[in-house]
């Protein structure tokens, strides 16, 4: 059975179910899919522990899950996206005529904050860790320039491979695919190009970034080598591979560089996204009472 596969909660329902969960699914892959898979599962099995059908649900089952779910102390986001996702399972099944109407069409969902809640790092903070991987040697180096220089998800930066290196009108560059299996194309600044380079060595093909077995580096050994390079740097925070991509984009703000132009290296479908970084910083230095101030009283 495939790693998405999923468990039925009752034997009548399986075959049912698992086509109304490949028709779900057969829209997405990658990441996406995984994480839809995931929040079926755990849904799947709150259902078999209340001995409920998938499609004997009623709007108030579900609330009844979202409760369980605040009394377990879960994240508001996780819970919203758990209840999207099984929002979008029974829309789908209502296309396929599964059932006659979606339970989840009502339910409420937790009300989610705005602001990024993730912890980056400062400018010096960076800095220090990107030292840190180029004294830690070859793959932690491009490891550290690829979260925190070029932003990538870690699952990008562990994907790429040493064919996706290329030059382009005079950049060095690399294709990812990124989320929505988008590919994009980053050029490469000069020190990533060459941390890049050094990981590569030799080698003309196959994963760029390796374990010291010499397979693909994942996504928990990379954020083992995140969480060893930080407490190298002295950084006290506790951060993970998406600081240093939140870390990048705040950088490139305080740096000047234009809303737009980040929302394009960051690769944010909705610019909404991008301005959340914006606010989290709470930059005194940019406030609109300097602004105003100077305008009306010349700054005095």
């Amino acid at each position: 059975m495939s790693s998405t596969a999923i468990t039925m909660p009752t034997p009548p329902l399986f075959d049912e179910a698992r086509l109304a969960v490949a028709g779900f699914l057969a829209r997405y892959s990658g990441p996406t899919r995984k994480s839809y898979v995931s929040d079926l599962r755990q849904f799947f099995a709150w259902c078999a522990s209340v001995d409920l059908e998938v499609f004997g649900t009623k709007r108030g089952h579900i609330e009844l899950w979202a409760r369980s779910m605040e009394e377990k102390g879960l994240a508001r986001a996780t819970i919203g996206r758990r209840l999207s996702t099984v929002a979008g399972f029974y829309r789908i099944c209502l296309l396929d005529g599964l059932i006659e109407h979606s339970p989840a069409e009502y339910v409420r969902r937790p009300k989610i904050d705005t602001e990024s809640a993730t912890l980056g790092l400062d400018r010096m903070e960076l800095s220090a860790f990107i030292a840190q991987g180029a004294a830690g040697g070859s793959m932690d180096h491009a490891l550290a320039c690829l979260l925190g220089l070029l932003g990538l998800r870690v699952s990008e930066a562990c994907s790429i491979n040493i064919e996706a290196l290329s030059l382009e009108r005079g950049h060095r560059t690399v294709t990812v695919l990124g989320k929505g299996s988008k590919l994009a194309v980053i050029p490469l600044p000069p020190r990533v190009a060459r941390a890049v380079d050094l990981a590569a060595g030799e080698r003309v093909s196959g994963p760029l970034l390796l374990t010291q077995a010499g397979s693909r580096l994942n996504r928990h050994a990379a954020t083992r080598i995140v969480n060893r390079l930080a407490k190298g740097a002295g950084i006290t925070k506790h951060i993970s591979p998406h600081s240093l991509r939140h870390s990048f984009i705040t950088a490139a703000l305080d740096a000047g560089v234009p809303l737009r132009d980040v929302q394009i290296a960051a690769r944010h479908s909705d610019p909404r996204t991008t301005t959340r970084y914006d606010r989290a910083r709470n930059n005194l230095d940019r406030h609109a009472s300097y602004i105003v101030t100077a305008f009306v009283a010349g700054g005095s």
